[in-house]
């Protein structure tokens, strides 16, 4: 049996260790932070996405519509609550319809179940809101990621395996008879490296002596809720129609799985790795993505934009209107903070955005490098991907 490191333990990194060891492999997963999911996983709206967005073709596309299958079945497999029902999405503006409709068309190549809904029948879905037209898409669904992860945690030292949390990789050296992560703690041998560290990934693979041609960008989405007063506004998923030239979905209200209406996220540049605020500032983390040519480029395509979400992210108004844009009898006081997200977005040298999942390889390697939404809902068609990789090198 081959004994791998898995650097990780998010969701990905957690679904591709689950699958190795039911392949009969010893993995040891070993994560920086004190617990499990503790990031991007452990931060989000807990949807399961269809593959509705993503390009024909993609590893978007093909493993986030396998995913949201594998995802429903795991859970409910498991005991893990989940429910499948559906989302709207909406046109709330004439000028939106034809994107929409390109929406639409995406999602029926994709193989997702989507269907076109006039005024009337979206209101049918969601009394209270507003459009001009929409879609309607089943797969959809609602789960607790974080539970996700403390199964398959369970099942990897159910398996063999072992989960090791305050293990914060400083060296990974690969030899001619393996790979050998060390940590603050001491040294881990291996015959195989995994990467699956999410907003630290492209600085692990540069310490594992790769040079990238990517950087990780952090951008940070806050969240409200709904207090409990106005949940009755929201019953299923709601969001916008997408801006399709960024890889953000815009600002949308998804119940939880556990109850409560999220709100957002927005998408502002964090001043951290792990900036989950704007007085969270780490100096280093904003020199490495100022140094990056990428940073600039895009700063100059998107200025605009930028400008526009970071006013929002201010103004808690902003936010508000963009939310009553769907649904208008949000009143003025419906909104509560709640705990921000960071994606980790892989940026290239030209300054564009990287779309799809993304790894490399190496010698005894695999870096997973970008790896933003549907991440979660695709996890587990990653990890095999991941695991088929592994077991060619």
């Amino acid at each position: 049996m081959a004994e791998i490191v898995v650097a990780g333990a998010g969701i990905v990194g957690l679904a591709t260790a689950r699958e190795l060891t039911t392949r009969g492999h010893r993995v040891t997963v070993l994560e920086k932070e004190p617990e499990i999911a503790r990031h991007q996983t452990g931060r989000n709206s807990g949807v399961i996405h269809s593959g509705l967005y993503y390009a024909p073709g993609s590893l978007k596309a093909t493993l986030g519509t396998a995913g949201a299958a594998s995802m429903r079945d795991f859970a409910r497999e498991h005991g893990i609550p989940v429910d499948i029902c559906g989302k709207l999405v909406v046109a709330t503006r004439p000028e939106q319809l034809a994107a929409l409709s390109r929406l639409h068309d995406r999602g029926r190549a994709n193989g997702v179940p989507v269907c076109r809904v006039d005024p009337d029948e979206a209101r049918e879905l969601e009394p209270y809101v507003s459009c001009v037209a929409g879609l309607r898409v089943e797969s959809t669904g609602i789960v607790d990621y974080s539970r996700v992860c403390r199964t398959l945690d369970s099942l990897i030292t159910a398996g063999g395996g072992q989960v090791l949390t305050g293990e914060e990789i400083v060296a990974v050296d690969t030899r001619g008879d393996g790979v050998i992560v060390t940590t603050r703690s001491g040294e881990h041998r291996a015959e195989r490296f995994v990467n699956c560290a999410g907003l630290q990934s492209d600085r692990l693979a540069r310490l594992a002596g790769l040079e990238p041609d990517v950087r990780i960008v952090p951008f940070r989405g806050e969240y409200f809720e709904l207090k409990p007063a106005y949940e009755h506004l929201v019953t299923g998923l709601i969001y916008p129609v997408p801006d399709p030239t960024l890889p953000f979905l815009g600002v949308h209200l998804t119940t939880m799985i556990n109850g409560g209406v999220h709100a957002g996220p927005n998408a502002v540049l964090a001043l951290a790795r792990e900036g989950y605020s704007w007085t969270t500032v780490k100096p280093a983390d904003v020199a490495d993505y100022l140094r990056w040519p990428g940073s600039w480029r895009l700063g100059r395509r998107y200025w605009k934009t930028g400008l526009g979400e970071i006013r929002r992210s201010l103004s808690p108004a902003r936010f508000l209107a963009s939310l009553r844009e769907l649904v208008p009898a949000l009143p003025d006081d419906s909104l509560v903070p709640a705990p921000a997200g960071v994606r980790a977005q892989a940026l290239r040298r030209d300054g564009t955005m990287v779309d799809d999942f993304a790894y490399v390889r190496a010698p005894r390697q695999i870096h997973v490098l970008n790896a933003p939404s549907p991440a979660a809902t695709a996890s587990l068609e990653i990890g095999r991907v991941i695991a088929d990789e592994v077991d060619r090198l």
